[in-house]
């Protein structure tokens, strides 16, 4: 098949499984075409059958923002007319599935209407939860939903929250996210703890891009409680709005030598692998690949009973779920996997055998048959 696949290029869940899902896609064969205004971050290398396609936005001084929803469909237009598309792959429903239909329109005279491409959109969380729930938007999005060929979502979680909120009119199927275990794995680096200046402590890790949902200040409180009972290091990978108060925070607990802020990375595996514990005290959380690639790689998690968690996380069995905001608990929960040696041991073995589960090769043969069956829909 031919396939264009619309995402976000910046740090997150949505666009990290977006390349994963078109590299493997174009390993089985396929012709994997990338949109979006700038390389999508964990897209790396090309092969033969992947292209990229920079979305160029216009500037006029007439114009206060660009029209980057209006360039991203001209540009999928451009492609589709002279590669022949099959399916356009939209992540998130704004503004991905809005352009896909847009460009659809533009090339109704020259594919006939039923030969166009079909659009497949996956709903990733915030398109719905946060963008979704804007009373100004939610016409939008609802249309994006309904014009699409198919819709899929991340989690079960999510699925509902879009049928509770929008009434579509299009079957929600979820395919979950995955994680690729022949790279997410555990191999821990003596010589990456020397870099980095970390002993024989305790690592505790969050990947995240900083947005409010994932609570950046209450990972600082349940280190600070932590670092007060075992010598520990936290390792906060990734950026975004809540760093400077997070750095703050540091300072005023006290704690700023132990926390250690790394930026954007876009090979964490050594991280994680070095890593004892991953803490996700996130308010909301639609599925959670960080922590599903954390598990890959053997390190049990703190998380919230939120979203998509309680989906392939077990209480007990790969870590702890706890309410969102119990700062004195995901301690407790946190000191009790890291100080006991067998339980830490259980909970990685497990959290490995999970993640298998999740594994990219299964769900990608679930995205070829969901698009195998839009093709075929006349």
């Amino acid at each position: 098949m031919k396939i264009g696949i619309l995402c976000h290029p910046t740090y997150g869940g949505s666009g990290a499984i977006a390349a994963e899902l078109g590299k493997a896609l174009a390993a089985r064969g396929h012709t994997i075409h990338f949109f979006s205004q700038s390389l999508p971050f964990r897209l790396g290398t090309f092969s033969k059958n992947i292209f990229y396609h920079e979305v160029e936005l216009m500037h006029y001084p007439l114009f206060e923002c660009s029209f980057y929803s209006m360039a991203l469909a001209s540009k999928i237009a451009q492609v589709a007319r002279f590669e022949h598309l099959d399916v356009v792959h939209a992540h998130y429903a704004i503004p991905h599935a809005m352009s896909a239909m847009l460009a659809r329109q533009m090339l109704e005279d020259k594919c006939c209407g039923s030969n166009c491409f079909k659009i497949a959109t996956t709903l990733h969380g915030t398109d719905i939860t946060v963008v979704g729930a804007d009373s100004g938007m939610q016409d939008v999005v609802r249309l994006a939903i309904n014009k699409s060929d198919g819709v899929t979502a991340v989690s079960g979680y999510l699925r509902d929250e879009t049928v509770r909120m929008f009434s579509p009119k299009r079957e929600v199927t979820v395919i979950s996210n995955f994680v690729d275990t022949s790279y997410f794995f555990r191999s821990p680096r003596a010589e990456l703890r020397e870099q980095l200046g970390i002993g024989d402590e305790k690592i505790v890790i969050h990947i995240s891009n900083f947005r409010p949902v994932k609570c950046i200040g209450d990972i600082i409180r349940i280190f600070h409680g932590v670092s007060r009972q075992i010598k520990a290091t936290l390792l906060l990978v990734g950026d975004g709005p809540e760093r400077s108060g997070a750095e703050e925070l540091a300072r005023q607990l006290g704690i700023n030598d132990r926390v250690r802020f790394l930026g954007k990375l876009d090979d964490i595996v050594p991280l994680l692998s070095m890593a004892d514990l991953m803490l996700m005290p996130s308010n909301a959380e639609s599925f959670g690949l960080a922590a599903l690639e954390a598990m890959a790689c053997g390190v049990p998690v703190v998380a919230t009973m939120a979203g998509g968690f309680p989906e392939f996380i077990v209480p007990g069995k790969h870590g702890y779920l706890l309410p969102p905001g119990d700062i004195e608990a995901m301690t407790e929960k946190s000191l009790l996997l890291l100080t006991d040696p067998n339980h830490w041991l259980a909970c990685s073995e497990a959290c490995v055998e999970q993640a298998k589960r999740y594994e990219t090769a299964l769900l990608v043969e679930e995205y070829e048959r969901y698009y195998m069956r839009l093709i075929g829909e006349s």
